[in-house]
């Protein structure tokens, strides 16, 4: 028998997916699609199901070489997608962004998450696996649509599966820009075509047709109330990223300098439109003074409560129902735009604009992603914890505390109850990556529990149970 050649099988195997990608549109009924971004849910679930048979077949080392070569796409095309995005949303700063971009490329956790485990003792040998759903249905944001593409993406192919995604239709045109790019890698590293997809022309309808496609075992919701709703009322398995209001405590144990340096680098990324970042802090009345000024050394810019409120009468207002929404002309806007409706003219550079106001004020009780920090004086760090308990409304997404006491420490986290607590730090503190330690993802799902998310939560666990045999000890 001749020797067997493993580098001639790979080659082969490559060749023949490379063949079915350029036939996967015409046998799928899909017109020859093979970018990822079709005009019907029908189409796309054809396109993805097949791209899903054919990855999930593929040896696991050409899984990640496909991965590897996704993260390094990323790279290539940070600044790019980063200005599109801007440009697109007008949400952000395109430094912060490109900085997001090279983030998620790498510290998105891979095939390493998904570790094999296995039991061997007198009733035999027992081996639990990761395997995949099928095709996912997913959404994305318009806050950060590239790095959660990627970021998703990767966690959901590890797997295994295939993903469908219905972008956010203010980032719709960047979206299918980068879905183009990233099918292109998939194909070129000998993946599938359409193995991550999207609809052209997303909207409400399209994701409620995803969401109650009979084949969609899996839904992965990361947007507003509504669409979490909607993803929900499918009667699916979902894993949702809900929304956080993150509060902040500071009690007369903490390095002020040091808090107030940490809390504008952290409230201050991305002006503010990440759902980790700090949005309102609870400061004990006895260093409340010293922190506001600690605050001004650190470059953010103080208003006082008239300027306040003329920046409060434009960043929110009432629907027809009365109930209250965050103006979208200022969601993500720098500070200076900020400023200059509070009558300032302030140069790009600063980053953060701060102010003290009650523990009612709109700007604490709403989850409001821009670049201005309300302050609240409580008497006693007790009420700081009851207040910010108060203000997170039980999300139970992220919160931060600066203290230097071990029991005000362990109060405050059990009282809060967040997926997230992180203790004198940046909010990107909790959530890895080139913030902090541990793995990293744009899907924090506090509703359903996962917390941050890995390939981990989009897979089925499967085991197989060897009876009384394979005990080889």
């Amino acid at each position: 028998m001749a020797d067997f050649d493993p580098t001639l099988v790979a080659e082969i195997v490559r060749r023949v997916i490379t063949e079915l990608n350029h036939s996967t549109g015409a046998a799928a009924g899909t017109t020859g699609v093979t970018n990822g971004i079709f005009a019907t849910v029908d189409q796309a679930f054809a396109a993805a199901e097949k791209a899903q048979k054919i990855w999930h077949a593929m040896p696991r080392a050409d899984k990640a070489k496909v991965i590897a070569a996704l993260r390094q796409t990323m790279h290539d095309h940070a600044e790019e997608f980063a200005r599109r995005a801007q440009q697109e949303t007008g949400m952000g700063r395109v430094e912060d962004k490109i900085a997001k971009h090279h983030n998620a490329a790498d510290a998105t956790p891979g095939l390493e998450d998904l570790e094999v485990r296995s039991w061997s003792g007198d009733k035999g040998l027992v081996v639990e696996e990761y395997a995949p759903y099928g095709v996912i249905a997913a959404i994305t944001p318009s806050t950060h649509p590239i790095p959660v593409l990627l970021n998703s993406s990767i966690i959901m192919i590890a797997p295994g599966n295939a993903v469908i995604f219905n972008v956010h239709p203010a980032a719709k045109n960047v979206s299918a820009y980068a879905m183009e790019i990233f099918n292109r890698t998939i194909v070129d590293n000998g993946g599938p075509a359409n193995l991550i997809s999207m609809l052209r022309e997303p909207t409400m309808e399209g994701a409620n047709e995803l969401f109650h496609h009979p084949q969609i075992r899996l839904i992965a919701a990361t947007g507003g109330p509504g669409l979490v709703k909607a993803a929900f009322a499918a009667g699916k398995k979902v894993v949702a990223a809900g929304p956080g209001n993150p509060p902040v405590v500071v009690d007369v144990t903490a390095d002020l300098d040091r808090a107030a340096r940490e809390i504008i680098k952290g409230a201050s990324f991305d002006n503010n439109i990440l759902c980790i970042a700090e949005k309102e802090v609870f400061v004990v009345d006895g260093v409340f003074d010293r922190f506001m000024q600690a605050m001004a050394n650190a470059g953010a810019v103080r208003l006082n409560a008239a300027q306040i409120e003329m920046l409060t009468a434009k960043a929110f207002g009432k629907n027809d129902k009365g109930q209250v929404f965050v103006s979208r002309d200022l969601i993500g806007k720098n500070a200076n735009v900020l400023a200059a409706i509070a009558g300032l003219t302030l140069p790009d550079q600063v980053r953060i604009l701060y102010g003290e106001t009650d523990k009612n004020h709109l700007f604490v009780q709403e989850e409001q992603m821009m670049p201005f920090l309300p302050i609240v004086r409580c008497p006693s760090v007790e009420q700081a914890i009851e207040w910010s308990v108060e203000a997170e409304h039980g999300f139970g997404h992220t919160a931060m505390i600066y203290s230097n006491h071990l029991e005000t420490i362990t109060r405050f986290t059990r009282a809060i109850d967040t997926d997230i607590v992180v203790v004198n730090g940046p909010s990107g503190a909790g959530n890895g990556g080139y913030s902090g330690e541990g793995y990293f993802s744009h899907t924090i799902a506090s509703p359903t529990g996962e917390g941050i998310c890995t390939p981990r939560d989009f897979a089925r666990v499967r085991r197989l149970a060897i009876y009384e045999n394979l005990q080889v000890v």
